[in-house]
């Protein structure tokens, strides 16, 4: 798999969230300064709500385009057999026979893109699976206890 084309498809993803957020980040600041959102009352809270929602959904606006500018500025590469995952990784894992496909990247874990055929989840270095999947390489495996079930996890490619 390319991951030039993949970080394309990453970025393409983010940049349609973003409008959508954008366009709602503008329409909430409209309905907290609208005319007819001033308050009837001491209890009526609907235009500070609105700001409140406003300000989150601008500091999102703001997080997404910085993720957009990181994915943009990626320089792809490969990974030999041998050699310990890190960030720009893709990584093919078996969870007790069920496979998955992971690329490690520097923001906007939890992503999930469908490039080439095959669904990649975006993690981070940060998450937990990043974190236990750092400096690892082909062939690993290891086990984890999750909510009381035993997990056996393997490697099954880096590249």
């Amino acid at each position: 798999m390319q991951k030039i084309a993949l970080c394309k498809a990453i970025t393409k993803n983010l940049k349609a969230h973003l409008r959508v957020l954008h366009d709602a980040a503008r329409a909430a600041h409209t309905e907290a300064t609208d005319e007819t959102s001033k308050a009837d009352n001491k209890y009526d809270t609907r235009s500070l709500e609105a700001g409140y929602l406003a300000q989150g959904q601008a500091r999102q606006v703001r997080d997404l385009a910085d993720a957009i500018t990181l994915y943009e500025a990626l320089q792809p590469r490969d990974f030999a057999a041998d050699e310990p995952i890190d960030l720009m990784a893709l990584v093919q894992l078996d969870a007790d026979g069920t496979p998955a496909t992971y690329f490690i990247g520097p923001r906007s874990g939890g992503l999930e893109i469908t490039c080439a055929g095959t669904t990649i989840i975006v993690i981070t270095p940060a998450s937990p699976l990043g974190q236990t999947l750092m400096g690892k390489t082909t062939g690993q495996h290891w086990t984890t206890k999750r909510g009381g079930t035993t997990i056996n996890y393997r490697i099954l490619s880096v590249q």
